[in-house]
């Protein structure tokens, strides 16, 4: 295995980037000078970009540096933040991810398939020496452009960090999905600019590889965890930590609980006590599965009273409920599982404050869900104008208690204080409204606007029309007939007033603060995996083209690609 850099390499045939230093004494003196900052900052990863650029602009103001280094800056600061996780994962579970624009366009004769450059090892380039040493460490390589490839290994569980170079553009556009999958990197940027022939500062390139420590970086499983959450929710889970089923309305309850779902609640409970720990691979205590489940009863508890509620017949493509039991049935079947949730948390064996500051938190939460259904139904009862502001009241106490009550439970069960409670508090009422407002808009779109329940886009529509408008929109809330045949006019409406463009930008704007809101947090496995759950939800990590060489051919070959690689 070499021990140097190689010395292989061309002079530059590109005139440098204006915005990376061009020597390297300056170079290495930015990099010290944001390292220092980042260990007295006590950055913690993963950073959002509003976060990256404020502690930017601090360097710049305070050092009196150069702002054309901004990007530059920013690829150390977030270099420096994530060092030590990346340090503390085994060469095996990394992945090193080299630009072709790295060759000699001229004189490569190496091959490219739908992974990428197959190098040939002709020297001609540094690509070979880099390739080799970081494969002799364990390492896997890629020599290609486009993050779908790099995005679809993250998701395999078989990488868990990035070293990766590449020209500032495309490690800006690439940033957002790095930094929404919470995956730790180092980025080590190309010294010049252009889509051929580039060069980087192989010193630098070298340190990122060999990076090392005696500390094993902690990583949460998080498909491995959600597989254990629904077997809990399985038949057999249940009877292993709630014993046989005594009677019929037990039998119904517990069916019902095993029926499909996403299980993001007693995901998000049995995660965040997970981060907290010293071992994040460690095995869940009894005592959390039951805070899980019982998660989980409240949840589908409220399901079965809303689906009532709403007249709803159909759930997970099947009959609700109370549609195949009766509504008598089905209102027991909800108790039963709120007082089996309830049940759950007491007899779970926690100390007893945690034990009562989780039943606190879950009964706070079943009050406010109840006090927001109430004031849909009471809405329902006498539809008539809603300001958007009052939509978005009814979504806060309606959906953002499902998720901080789940995430708060795991919490104190984890030992967190009330530093971390706050922050749980303020996330889960930005991702629980944002979670409402796509479902608005998502209705909205494939026409359920006549089905008359209150809708951000209608207020927004009705409070954006003149009398016309206003009086088109008011057909909706008289239900049946006239509220379908105003659904298509109210929808051109909309798209005159450009009513779902403004609701997709607050939509994001609520994104963004669930995203802000982790700024305060000191824990990384705790702040990565929250950053991680708002792109699962928001389908926000779906991969990037990065450079104009070969990027149709990187993007068609991705998905096929990633499953060879892995």
């Amino acid at each position: 295995m070499a021990t140097t850099p190689p010395g292989r390499g061309r002079h530059l045939r590109r005139p440098p980037s204006e915005k990376v230093p061009a020597t390297k004494s300056e170079r290495e003196r930015l990099r010290a000078l944001v390292e220092d900052y980042a260990r007295t900052a006590g950055l913690v990863p993963p950073l959002g970009l509003p976060e990256v650029l404020a502690h930017v602009r601090a360097i710049i103001d305070g050092h009196r540096v150069n702002s054309l280094y901004r990007d530059f800056l920013a690829v150390l600061l977030n270099n420096a933040a994530w060092r030590r996780q990346v340090a503390g994962f085994p060469f095996e579970r990394r992945l090193l991810l080299l630009p072709k624009c790295l060759r000699d366009a001229e004189g490569c004769v190496a091959r490219i398939d739908e992974l990428g450059l197959v190098c040939a090892g002709c020297g001609r380039c540094p690509i070979a020496d880099l390739q080799g040493e970081a494969e002799d460490l364990g390492y896997a390589v890629m020599v290609a452009e486009g993050s779908p490839v790099v995005m679809a290994l993250i998701e395999s569980g078989k990488i868990d960090a990035v070293v990766g170079v590449s020209c500032l553009g495309v490690l800006e556009r690439v940033f957002p999905y790095m930094e929404a999958g919470a995956v730790p990197g180092i980025a080590v940027p190309l010294l010049n600019d252009g889509c051929c022939d580039t060069s980087v500062d192989l010193d630098w390139v070298w340190d990122a590889l060999h990076l090392s420590s005696a500390t094993e970086t902690p990583k949460l499983d998080l498909e491995g965890l959600r597989a254990q959450v629904e077997a809990w929710c399985t038949p057999e889970g249940m009877e292993e930590l709630l014993g046989t089923p005594r009677g019929s309305a037990e039998e119904i309850a517990r069916a019902w609980v095993a029926k499909a779902g996403k299980r993001w609640r007693p995901l998000l409970a049995a995660s965040v006590y997970q981060t907290l720990q010293a071992r994040l691979d460690g095995p869940v205590p009894r005592a959390v599965r039951m805070i899980a489940l019982a998660v989980e009863c409240f949840h589908k508890a409220s399901l079965i009273h809303d689906d009532i509620e709403d007249g709803d017949a159909l759930r997970y493509g099947e009959k609700t409920l109370h549609e195949e039991h009766g509504i008598p049935i089905a209102l027991n079947a909800g108790d039963f599982l709120l007082g089996e949730g309830y049940r759950l948390i007491a007899a779970c064996g926690a100390p007893p404050a945690e034990t009562a500051a989780i039943l606190r938190v879950v009964s706070e939460g079943h009050r406010s869900l109840a006090t927001g259904q109430g004031a849909e139904l009471a809405w329902m009862r006498a539809m008539g104008p809603l300001a958007p502001r009052e939509v978005l009241d009814i979504f806060k106490l309606k959906t953002a208690p499902g998720f901080e009550v789940a995430l708060a439970a795991g919490a104190i069960a984890g030992g967190a204080g009330e530093e971390v409670a706050r922050v749980l508090a303020r996330f889960s009422e930005a991702v629980g409204v944002a979670y409402q407002i796509r479902d608005d808009l998502e209705d909205f779109r494939g026409g359920a606007a006549e089905l008359a329940r209150p809708s951000l886009v209608v207020a927004w529509a009705y409070e954006r029309a003149d009398a016309a408008g206003k009086a088109l929109c008011s057909r909706l809330w008289e239900g049946g007939a006239a509220a379908r045949d105003a659904a298509g006019a109210v929808a051109a409406l909309c798209a005159e007033l450009r009513v779902e463009e403004e609701v997709r930008e607050l939509l994001e704007t609520y994104k963004a603060e669930a995203v802000r809101s982790l700024c305060g947090l000191k824990n990384a496995a705790l702040k990565g995996f929250l950053r991680r759950i708002v792109a699962k939800i928001f389908n926000e990590v779906e991969g990037v083209g990065c450079c104009d060489e070969h990027q149709a051919g990187d993007a068609a070959g991705g998905a096929a690609g990633a499953g060879a690689a892995a």
